[in-house]
């Protein structure tokens, strides 16, 4: 277990914390826990009760995460806890982000053997993912200092649901993050999320404007919820106005699962058209996921429009940059964190054990 400062005691005599980690503000008798399930009322605190244990560690391509301008074709090291501070009734990873089981963290790690596995095993970050690492913030960002003394990278994959004070601590721990911005209305965020849409935008800008962590943005399209053109002008429009052009997107196909059986898969020409729309409104980087087409995995020049990164799914097939992360066609220089030649992981995906 581990004691966090993001809390106050209640005056009502009732002997409640209310946690302020999250927006939630889960308000928690003795004994009990918030709705995350990972952060319980413990001994007049709140504490992270599942500090040191994981679903699983697993290496895989960093494309995955997704982040295609963060260190392309390197391994990364991903590892979850269980439990969400969002109640999305669409979750692909329902399984571990719902689960209430402890044998789900069967895996017990201290900050240092992973940052050593990851290390040993030629992963150039970690990532903490699967279920929302803002939960187990402290877990988290004593891993991350631990990868950065063997000089490993960190990545965040959340959906950046977290409030003002804690935010600072946990994007300052992070190199890289993909933010999941679920959809660009309110109603969206409480009708299938039990959330709001707010604290995500102010996420996005804090991380663009205030940290040095490299920020791409992955939206799940849902058909008939979240995939019209109005919406999707609408959002790609406040990306570009708000965190610039130069800001990756990623537009996700959706497959029925958890609670969303009865909806019907995204359709490809779906997020070819959000591509499309992201385009016209002036992002240069805008991609498709969870679908094979060729053009949306392609990093294209900004300036000269040249393929400069060629993917076929997680595989780099093609590479044309300069070490210094310039377009070898027309020496534009495209935006990202880029090291000189890409790594050669490949789609692989590895399961670890620490």
């Amino acid at each position: 277990m581990a004691t966090n400062q993001y809390w106050h005691a209640l005056t009502d005599g009732s002997g409640k914390l209310q946690c302020d980690l999250c927006p939630r503000y889960c308000k928690i008798p003795p004994g009990g826990r918030g709705l995350c399930y990972v952060r319980g009322n413990e001994g007049g605190e709140v504490r992270l009760l599942t500090y040191g244990r994981s679903s699983g560690f697993c290496i895989d391509p960093i494309e995955k995460k997704p982040l295609n301008h963060f260190l392309p074709g390197t391994a990364v090291l991903s590892f979850g806890t269980a439990g969400c501070n969002l109640a999305c009734k669409f979750c692909q990873n329902w399984d571990i982000s719902k689960s209430r089981e402890q044998d789900t963290l069967a895996q017990q790690a201290s900050p240092e053997a992973i940052a050593s596995a990851a290390k040993n095993n030629g992963c150039r970050s970690v990532a903490y993912t699967y279920n929302d690492p803002v939960i187990f913030l402290e877990y988290a960002c004593d891993v991350a200092a631990a990868c950065r003394e063997q000089q490993v990278k960190n990545v965040a994959v959340t959906a950046g649901y977290i409030c003002e004070q804690p935010r600072i601590e946990f994007f300052s721990a992070m190199d890289a993050a993909n933010v999941d911005l679920k959809a660009f209305t309110d109603r969206f965020y409480w009708k299938l999320c039990g959330g709001h849409l707010q604290p995500v935008l102010e996420t996005l800008k804090y991380i663009k404007h205030e940290t040095d962590c490299w920020l791409e943005i992955t939206t799940l399209l849902i058909p008939g919820e979240n995939d019209s053109d109005a919406e999707l002008h609408e959002l790609t429009g406040w990306v570009v106005s708000e965190l610039g052009p130069d800001t990756p997107m990623h537009f996700s196909a959706f497959h029925p699962d958890w609670k969303m059986m009865d909806y019907p898969p995204t359709p490809k020409s779906t997020l070819v058209r959000a591509r499309e729309i992201g385009i016209k409104n002036g992002l240069h980087y805008v991609y498709t996921g969870n679908v094979h087409h060729r053009d949306g995995d392609t990093t294209f020049c900004p300036h000269c429009h040249a393929p400069v990164i060629v993917r076929d799914w997680y595989e780099l097939v093609k590479w044309h940059l300069k070490a210094n992360g310039q377009c070898e066609y027309c020496g534009g220089a495209l935006t990202g964190v880029f090291e000189g030649m890409p790594g050669d992981w490949g789609a692989r995906r590895k399961i670890c054990r620490i």
